[in-house]
This record gives structure tokens, C-alpha cells and sequence, in this order.
């Protein structure tokens, strides 16, 4: 119960952040926080639950044989909720911290094909990161696995966001609709290209890393 609670905290602190940063007008400096706040729940919960607060990361590291089976769904769904309560809470914060909430945005692309690629590209990089840096033997024990993996989103949403939006997780995929950040229409593009990167990404690093 102690992992999926984290799941939640860490997902829900994520998405609140986005939310917030987005629609309250953090603009151009939105991807800053949105890395950051990954990076510290990263950290402050890595040691329980392997602070994945990504579906599409679960699914990497279940298919890599680092996550027991009997944890994938509940993981999952500790995140997904995570994502849509803080959709609920941001909504409020904002819509006392601006005059207006700006309407929903096109948060995930109109045109499909690059938005899908945008989005699988970005959580093959997420995934690929945390799957070296966060359960290789090779970088077992090392200090720096959450700061490598909040600036890969951050440097991913700035690279690709401006495409698809730079959700990279379809925990917050879920959490901006509910937001009506990105109309439910758009889901696909997020959830296809983000667990089929996660997919990938597992088995393009036990490729590379067979005796591991």
C-alpha cells in the first residue's frame, strides 16, 4: 500500500504542477518547474516505489524485470488517479489565481502523425533514461538518477512540446483532459505513442544490456 500511495503523491505533485504553471501563465518557464518537481518526487520517493508517476515508465520497467507483475495495475492506477485529482485542484487554484482560465488549449497536436511522434520520441528518451539510470547494474547506487531524469523531460517538453504538448505520460495525458487542457479526442495520440515508447525503450535496453 506504501508504494501506491507515493505513486499517487508523486503523480498528483506533478500534474498539480503542470496544470498550474500552464494555465496559470508560467509560459516559457512552465517546463523548468514541471522538470523539477519530477525531479525531487523522484528522489524524495524513489527508495519505496521506484517513483515511476508514469504508466508508460511502469510498463518499461515491468517488460525490463524490474516491477513485479501483481504491481503493474495497481501502480498504474495510483498514477492515473493521481492525475486526475490534481486536474481537479489545480483547476481550482487557478481559477482564483487568474482572472480567467484560458479555454482549452491544443495541448496535444491537431495534426496526429507529429504529435504521436513527438510523443513517442519524448517518452523513448524518459524511458531510456530512467530504465539506465535508475536500474542498470551499471549505475546501480548512483546519486544523480533523478536529476537526469527531470531534465530529460525538461528538455524534452521544450524540444517536442510545442508539438504535441510534452505529456510523455499518460497519467498526465489523463490529467490535462480532465483539466480541459487538450480535448478527450486527443488521448490516443498521447496513450498509443507514450506506452508503445515504453515498450520499446525496454527492449531496446535489454538489447544493449543483455547480461544485465
Amino acid at each position: 500500500m506504501k508504494k501506491y500511495l507515493v505513486e499517487f503523491i508523486g503523480t498528483f505533485f506533478l500534474i498539480l504542477t503542470i496544470v498550474c504553471t500552464v494555465l496559470g501563465g508560467a509560459g516559457s518557464f512552465a517546463p523548468l518547474a514541471i522538470g523539477s518537481v519530477l525531479m525531487v518526487m523522484i528522489y524524495a520517493g524513489g527508495h519505496i516505489s521506484g517513483a515511476h508517476y508514469n504508466p508508460a515508465v511502469t510498463l518499461a520497467v515491468f517488460l525490463r524485470g524490474k516491477c513485479d507483475a501483481a504491481d503493474v495495475p495497481l501502480y498504474m492506477v495510483a498514477q492515473i488517479l493521481g492525475g486526475a485529482v490534481a486536474a481537479f485542484v489545480g483547476t481550482f487554484i487557478v481559477a482564483n489565481m487568474v482572472d480567467t482560465i484560458p479555454p482549452a488549449s491544443t495541448f496535444a497536436a491537431t495534426k496526429a502523425v507529429p504529435g504521436l511522434l513527438c510523443e513517442f520520441l519524448g517518452t523513448f528518451a524518459l524511458c531510456w533514461v530512467v530504465l539506465h539510470t535508475a536500474t542498470a547494474k551499471g549505475t546501480e547506487g548512483n546519486s544523480f538518477y533523478g536529476l537526469a531524469i527531470g531534465f530529460t523531460v525538461l528538455a524534452c517538453a521544450y524540444a517536442l512540446g510545442g508539438i504535441s504538448g510534452g505529456a510523455f505520460n499518460p497519467a498526465v495525458a489523463v490529467g490535462v483532459s480532465v483539466a480541459g487542457m487538450s480535448a478527450w479526442s486527443n488521448i490516443w495520440v498521447f496513450l498509443v505513442g507514450n506506452f508503445l515508447a515504453g515498450a520499446l525503450a525496454a527492449f531496446a535496453f535489454k538489447f544493449v544490456n543483455g547480461d544485465d
